[in-house]
């Protein structure tokens, strides 16, 4: 329908599509069950600006299992609980990103190409293992000694940050290969600005001016160092270090706002 040579009735388009790219974030970054959708050749760098708010209902779903266990068990069984929960609601996705990436730096003697090739064996070795060691440890260090109220606030700027700083990642780091998500992950402007807003947002909103801009910064320094990791070892991003950024973020995220409020 036309109306004085312009289109009208496209709103309802897009209405459609942002909805489809939400359900695409969703899909992608959790285990919940929501409508099957085509993401094009692009849709995943269009879902990626919904990516923080996907973050965030993750942390809020984390922080709410503690909130929830911490009167029944205390507060380092909860804190356990929550992590769980954590892992649980992303299906362990950026944990295996993790492990592999770790498993990538200890790699010894073949050098990017031999790196590459161990972060693609489905079996974890001994640095991927002591990767997540670490990263459980130090998570539920870091949320165990905070109120519930604390503890949603960091889970939830967390979650947020945390995809945040991959997106940071993958725009400065150019692909270490010509296949997988590393290759294929694609976003263009508009996606970042409304993913920076959206992670910016939950984490002022979470943890006020002074807490989210410290996660925030954070996060941006995790990404940093990924990145340079990520550009002198490995030639670039891969899916691996995408998510080895959001586990990453996440954890400095929580050990930095228990520092603050400690």
């Amino acid at each position: 329908m036309s109306s004085g040579g312009r289109e009208v009735g496209t709103a309802p388009g897009s209405v459609r599509r942002l909805a489809d790219d939400a359900a695409l974030a969703v899909g992608f970054l959790t285990i919940l069950p929501v409508p099957a959708v085509d993401p094009g050749p692009r849709g995943l760098g269009r879902a990626a600006a919904w990516f923080p708010l996907v973050g965030a209902l993750v942390g809020a779903g984390a922080g709410g299992v503690r909130a929830g266990a911490q009167p029944l068990v205390g507060a380092l069984p909860a804190t356990v609980l929550a992590v769980v929960a954590l892992v649980a609601l992303t299906g362990a996705l950026h944990q295996d990103g993790l492990a592999d990436t770790a498993d990538g730096l200890g790699a010894r003697g073949g050098g990017r190409e031999r790196r590459l090739a161990a972060m693609r064996d489905s079996a974890i070795g001994t640095f991927g293992v002591l990767a997540l060691i670490g990263w459980s440890l130090l998570l539920v260090a870091a949320l165990a000694g905070l109120s519930d109220a604390h503890a949603l606030a960091a889970l939830i700027a967390a979650g947020a940050a945390g995809r945040w700083a991959a997106l940071l990642h993958a725009l400065g780091a150019a692909p270490a290969r010509g296949d997988g998500l590393g290759a294929g992950f694609a976003f263009a402007r508009p996606a970042l600005a409304a993913a920076s807003a959206l992670a910016i947002a939950a984490a002022l909103i979470a943890c006020g001016p002074d807490g989210g801009a410290l996660a925030l910064g954070a996060a941006a320094a995790t990404a940093a160092l990924l990145t340079v990791y990520a550009r002198r070892l490995l030639g670039g991003r891969t899916g691996d270090t995408l998510g080895a950024t959001v586990a990453l973020a996440e954890v400095t995220v929580c050990v930095v706002l228990a520092g603050w409020w400690g």
